[in-house]
C-alpha cells in the first residue's frame, strides 16, 4: 500500500459517519477558536483603558502663590490639586470620577472603582514649600484592592506616576521660571553694577596718577624740609656764637660806657679841683678863669665823648639784646625745621603708601568691573517668551525618542505569535485524538516503515496546514493584524504545525496514550518556556536552558521576524532547528514503526488508554 492510499484510507474513516465529520471540523476549529478568540479579546486592551473606573479624590486646600524672590507677593492662592484634577478629566486617561473620600473608600470596596487616587489638603502647600523654611513633598495617595483586579492595581500604580511626572512638570516649569526670572533681574542689576564698577575704576586710575604725583612731591618735601633742618641747625649755632660774641662786646662796651661816663661826671669836681689847686698856688681869679676856660673846650670834647660813647653802647647793647634773640629764634626754627622735616617724612611715607593702596584700589576695581562684566555675559538676555520656553527644558529635560527595529501595531498583535504558535500545537494535539498515528493494518502487512510513518504524519499534518490557513485567516482578516511577510508568517505557521505533528507522532509510536499524556506535559513547559510575553531572559535557570531547546519558542520568534519585519536571517536560522526537530522526529518514528513491524507482541493489541 502506497502513502496516498493510507492517508485516502484514514482520511474515509475519519469522515465515515456524520458525527466523526462533526469531529473532524470540531477538532480542525479548535486552534482557529482558541487563537482567534484569545487575541480578539486581547487585540487592544489599552483602547478601554477610559472605560476602566477610577475614583478622584481633590482635598487640596491651595496656597499662596509663590514669588521669584525679587517681585511681591500679588496675594492670591493657587491650587494644584484642583489643576491636576482638571488634567486628569480632560486627558481621559480612565473614566474618572470625582468623589469625596468616604464615597471612593466604599466605592473601591464594592469593585465600583478598580483603585482611587487621592489629592491631599496640603498638596498645594507642600509643591510650593521649597521657596520656604520647611521644604517637603507633596503626596499622592493611590489605594488599590487586588481582589478587584491585580492587574487594575499595576495600572494605578503606573497612573500614578504618570501624574506625579506631570505635576513635577508642571511645578519645575513654574519654579524654574521664577528662578529665570530672579537671573533676569539680577543681570540687570549687574549691568548697572558694572557701570558703577567703571565708573569707580575710572575714578580709582585717576586717584591712582594723582596719588604718585603726591607722592613725588612729598618726597621733594621731605628732601627740602630735611635739608631746611639741617640749615636751621647751623643757623641756630651761629647765631648762639654771634650772640655770645655780642654779648662779650655788649658787656665790654658798657664797661667803657661806665668809664666814661663816671669821667664825664667827675668833670665839675675836676674843675673845682683845678680851680683850687690853682688857688693854693697863688693864681688869681682871672687866671685860674682863663686856665678853666682852656680847659672846658676839653670837657665839652669829653661829654660830646661821652653822649657817643653812651650812644654806642646802646647799640651794642641792642645789638647783644638781637643777637640773643637771633639765637632763641634760631633755635627755635631748628626745632620747627626738625618737626617738619619728620612731618614731611612721614607725610611722605603716607603718600608712597597711599599711592600704592590707590594702584591696588584700581587694579582691584577693573577686576571688578571685569567681572561684573564677564556675569553680565554668562547670563543671556532673555524676554518673557525664552524664558518660559527655557523653564519647560528645564523642568522636562529629556525627551525620549523611540524606534522600533521592528514593530507590532497593537497588544494584540504582539501575543500573536505566541497564541499562534501555541494554537498550532494544540491543535495537532487534539487531531491525534481521533487520527491514528499509524495504520496498524499497514504495519500487519508489514509495508514499509517509512511508507508508514510518512502516512501517520502526513495526515495530520495536512489537516494541521488547514488549521493554519484557517487561522491566518481570522489574524488577518477579522482581526486586521498586518503581516510584513503574510506568506512567510504562513509557511513558518504550517511548517511548525507539520514538525509538531511529527512531535506527537513519534510520542504516540513509542508510548501510545502515554505519549499523547507527555505530548500535554510538553506543551504546558513550551507555554512557559516559548518567551512568548516576557522576555525568556526573565524566566529561572532551568527553564531558560529548556527555551533554547524545545521548538515553541523557534516557532514565535521566526514568526516574530517576519510578521514584523525584524531579521529574516533569524527566522532562517530557527526554520533549521525546526527542521532538525521534524527530521528527528520523523526518524525516532520511523524507527519505533519499524521496531512494531519486527516485534509485534499481544501487549501491540491490547486497546489504548485514550480513544
Amino acid at each position: 500500500m502506497k502513502v496516498p492510499a493510507m492517508i485516502a484510507a484514514e482520511l474515509r474513516r475519519l469522515t465515515a459517519s456524520r458525527m466523526g465529520i462533526l469531529a473532524l471540523v470540531a477538532l480542525i476549529c479548535v486552534p482557529i477558536l482558541y487563537g482567534g478568540l484569545y487575541l480578539w479579546a486581547n487585540q487592544d486592551p489599552y483602547a478601554k483603558f477610559p472605560e476602566v473606573p477610577v475614583a478622584l479624590v481633590v482635598d487640596d486646600d491651595g496656597a499662596p502663590a509663590p514669588t521669584s524672590g525679587t517681585e511681591p507677593s500679588t496675594g492670591e492662592d493657587v491650587n494644584y490639586g484642583e489643576d491636576v484634577a482638571e488634567n486628569l478629566l480632560e486627558g481621559n486617561a480612565f473614566d474618572w470620577q470625582r468623589m469625596t473620600a468616604d464615597d471612593a473608600s466604599e466605592a473601591l470596596r464594592t469593585g465600583a472603582v478598580d483603585f482611587t487616587v487621592t489629592i491631599p489638603a496640603d498638596f498645594s502647600t507642600a509643591l510650593t514649600s521649597a521657596a520656604g523654611t520647611d521644604p517637603h513633598q507633596a503626596r499622592i495617595v493611590l489605594e488599590t484592592n487586588d481582589a478587584n483586579n491585580y492587574l487594575a492595581s499595576s495600572m494605578g500604580t503606573q497612573a500614578v506616576e504618570k501624574i506625579r511626572s506631570s505635576v513635577a512638570e508642571m511645578v519645575g516649569s513654574q519654579a524654574a521660571e521664577r528662578l529665570l526670572t530672579g537671573l533676569s533681574d539680577v543681570r540687570d542689576n549687574l549691568v548697572t553694577a558694572t557701570e558703577g564698577a567703571t565708573q569707580l575704576a575710572d575714578g580709582a586710575g585717576t586717584a591712582a596718577t594723582g596719588s604718585s604725583t603726591l607722592a613725588d612731591g612729598t618726597a621733594k618735601l621731605a628732601d627740602g624740609t630735611a635739608q631746611l633742618a639741617a640749615g636751621a641747625q647751623t643757623l641756630a649755632s651761629g647765631a648762639q656764637q654771634v650772640s655770645a660774641g655780642n654779648r662779650q662786646l655788649a658787656d665790654v662796651a658798657d664797661r667803657a660806657g661806665a668809664a666814661v661816663q663816671q669821667a664825664t661826671n667827675a668833670l665839675p669836681q675836676v674843675r673845682t679841683d683845678i680851680a683850687n689847686a690853682l688857688t693854693e698856688r697863688g693864681l688869681t681869679p682871672e687866671e685860674i678863669d682863663q686856665v678853666l676856660a682852656t680847659l672846658d673846650p676839653l670837657g665839652s670834647r669829653l661829654e660830646e665823648g661821652n653822649a657817643q660813647v653812651q650812644s654806642a653802647v646802646g647799640k651794642v647793647d641792642q645789638l647783644a639784646d638781637g643777637a640773643a634773640s637771633l639765637a632763641s629764634g634760631a633755635a627755635d626754627l631748628a626745632s620747627g625745621a626738625g618737626t617738619v622735616a619728620t612731618g614731611a617724612s612721614a607725610a611722605n611715607t603716607g603718600a608712597v603708601q597711599l599711592r600704592d593702596g590707590l594702584a591696588t584700589l584700581a587694579s582691584g576695581t577693573t577686576e571688578l568691573r571685569d567681572g561684573l562684566s564677564a556675569g553680565v555675559d554668562a547670563i543671556p538676555s532673555s524676554t518673557p517668551e525664552l524664558r518660559t520656553l527655557q523653564a519647560d527644558t528645564i523642568a522636562d529635560p529629556v525627551k525620549v525618542s523611540s524606534d522600533k527595529v521592528a514593530s507590532a501595531e497593537d497588544y494584540g498583535a504582539g501575543l500573536a505569535p505566541f497564541f499562534a504558535a501555541l494554537s498550532a500545537w494544540i491543535g495537532i494535539y487534539a487531531l491525534f485524538l481521533i487520527v491514528k498515528p499509524i495504520s496498524r493494518r499497514a504495519i500487519t502487512a508489514l509495508h514499509s516503515p517509512i511508507r508508514i510513518t510518512l502516512a501517520g504524519w502526513l495526515t495530520p499534518a495536512m489537516l494541521g496546514a488547514v488549521q493554519m490557513v484557517g487561522l491566518m485567516g481570522i489574524l488577518a482578516i477579522t482581526l486586521g493584524f498586518t503581516f510584513d511577510h503574510p506568506l512567510g508568517t504562513l509557511g513558518v505557521m504550517m511548517f511548525a504545525s507539520a514538525t509538531f505533528a511529527a512531535i506527537i507522532l513519534a510520542l504516540n509510536v513509542w508510548l501510545g496514550s502515554v505519549g499523547q499524556f507527555l505530548g500535554l506535559v510538553l506543551m504546558v513547559l513550551q507555554l512557559v518556556t516559548a518567551g512568548g510575553t516576557f522576555p525568556w531572559q526573565t524566566l529561572p535557570g532551568p527553564l531558560a536552558a529548556l527555551h533554547h531547546v524545545l521548538p515553541l519558542g523557534y516557532v514565535v520568534d521566526a514568526m516574530r521576524q517576519l510578521m514584523y519585519g525584524g531579521d529574516y536571517a533569524r527566522a532562517g536560522w530557527d526554520l533549521v532547528v525546526l527542521g532538525a526537530w521534524l527530521a528527528g522526529a520523523l526518524l525516532l518514528a520511523m524507527i519505533g514503526v519499524t521496531r512494531m513491524t519486527h516485534r509485534r507482541t499481544l501487549r501491540d493489541l491490547q486497546p489504548s488508554l485514550i480513544g
